[in-house]
């Protein structure tokens, strides 16, 4: 299957890419290259394969949320490099101009 320039084009635009002539033409290859790759998938017969939701077997891998005890305000004051009474001390990362 191709896909025409015209098409690159317009999912460049909607992608908000700024392409040039040579990159469209080489989108254009690789998208095409998808979309046969794609209809060789088609052509097999699936209908005994049930669909998958997961690649693998584990349900849940996470851990539970669980609430536990975590470092006091004085204890997370102690590590900082800078701080001011009760509040860490950062440089500042905005400039006014």
């Amino acid at each position: 299957m191709r896909i025409s320039k015209e098409e690159v084009k317009k999912l460049a635009h909607l992608s908000r890419l700024q392409l040039d002539e040579k990159s469209i033409s080489e989108m254009q290859g690789d998208m095409s290259k998808m979309l046969t790759f794609i209809d060789k998938i088609n052509e097999l017969d699936l209908g005994d394969v049930e669909p998958m939701s997961y690649m693998n077997d584990s349900m849940n891998v996470l851990r539970a949320d669980d609430v536990n005890n975590s470092a006091t305000h004085n204890q997370a004051l102690q590590n900082a490099p800078d701080k001011n009474s009760d509040y860490f001390r950062v440089p500042k990362v905005l400039k006014r101009s």
